[in-house]
């Protein structure tokens, strides 16, 4: 397999890793929701005049509302973060045809990667002892390449693999453009997209000759302990395995009580650090989000004084405060120990690991 250098902001990164557990943010969506936006917000002056709603597009903001969506990865580095997700979960230009804005999939992503790079810069400018990081966030997209849409038609398929390809294709390229320094699959819940994600991402660091880490954090959709593809962890991330990610883990759907047995199995089974960022518990019957930060953050404080992890953060429901506890909690706990840590740079990006 061929390898490659490892960039200096690379090199930064697994030093980091190595010393302590990272940190991630927590919710965008939570945090947009604060500002009570309304459709004029969400089109700004550039799409005042767009034909259909575009309410509920937080993917926009980073076009129509920039400093909101600054200012939030500003909080999250503020309390404690090393890691922001750029605001693109559904960036793609298949979660955009919601809103006819496939066309304007590129820009946002570009746009999103910018507010986050110019917030990381300015942070590690002030502390140069702790670099912070973007990750290029891909979401899963509202569509499944594995599951009909038709309980009456079980071959049915919304999307094609190759669809997602293209569209994870055009997103990367974006990201990268905007100065990402990861990539992140999130919340899969549909083992095939996540292949295309990672196909297409491969593609573009052979395209680009530029090569950086990728993270993987599936979703666990609920007790069953599978994914919605029908997958337990353990399976999920044997059929990820050979793109040597970065970071294997999970994030959304449960809060950490009902997420720790599963990231203590992958844990048991990983070759490459293990992440985790669950939800503030489970929602109640307004949608929101009871788990306060201090019980959020004992909770992470287990699972790193278990040996589980080594990058944490919030999912739904979390917010500034509790990322502030959990960095505050993992501060002086050793990142959980993992097999032959090397920094090598393989074909599908960054490989720390030698197995």
């Amino acid at each position: 397999m061929s390898q490659h250098p490892v960039s200096s902001a690379q090199a930064t990164l697994l030093r980091a890793a190595q010393q302590r557990i990272l940190v991630l943010d927590g919710a965008m969506g939570t945090m947009i929701q604060q500002h009570k936006l309304e459709e004029e917000d969400y089109r700004g002056t550039q799409f005042a005049d767009w034909h259909c709603d575009v309410k509920g597009n937080n993917d926009l903001l980073a076009i129509t509302q920039p400093d909101i969506i600054y200012q939030i990865h500003c909080d999250y580095f503020e309390a404690g973060a090393d890691i922001v997700e750029t605001n693109t979960f559904n960036a793609t230009t298949i979660a955009m045809a919601d809103y006819d804005m496939e066309a304007q999939s590129r820009d946002i992503n570009i746009a999103a990667a910018k507010l986050a790079r110019k917030a990381a810069d300015e942070f590690t400018a002030k502390t140069p002892d702790k670099p912070r990081f973007v990750a290029g966030v891909l979401g899963p997209t509202n569509r499944t390449a594995s599951i009909s849409p038709d309980v009456n038609d079980p071959g049915k398929r919304n999307v094609t693999f190759d669809a997602l390809v293209e569209a994870y294709t055009e997103s990367t390229e974006a990201l990268i453009e905007g100065g990402v320094d990861l990539i992140m699959l999130e919340t899969i819940f549909d083992t095939l997209n996540a292949k295309a994600a990672a196909f297409a991402v491969e593609t573009v660091f052979e395209k680009l000759g530029k090569y950086l880490p990728v993270m993987i954090s599936g979703t666990i959709t609920d007790a069953s302990g599978r994914t919605l593809s029908g997958q337990t962890s353990e399976a999920f991330y044997y059929s990820m395995r050979h793109i040597s990610p970065f970071s294997f883990g999970l994030n959304c759907a449960l809060g950490p009580d009902l997420l720790r047995q599963y990231v203590e199995e992958v844990s048991t089974i990983s070759e490459c650090l293990v992440s985790a960022h669950p939800n503030a518990g489970l929602p109640n019957e307004f949608g929101e989000y009871d788990l306060e930060a201090p019980e959020m953050a004992e909770h992470i404080k287990e699972w790193a004084e278990s040996g589980l992890v080594n990058i944490v953060g919030g999912c739904c429901g979390s917010t500034p405060e509790h990322i502030r506890a959990i960095a505050e909690a993992v501060s002086s706990i050793a990142p959980r120990k993992v097999p032959k840590f090397e920094p090598k740079m393989r074909l599908s990006g960054l490989e720390p690991f030698v197995h």
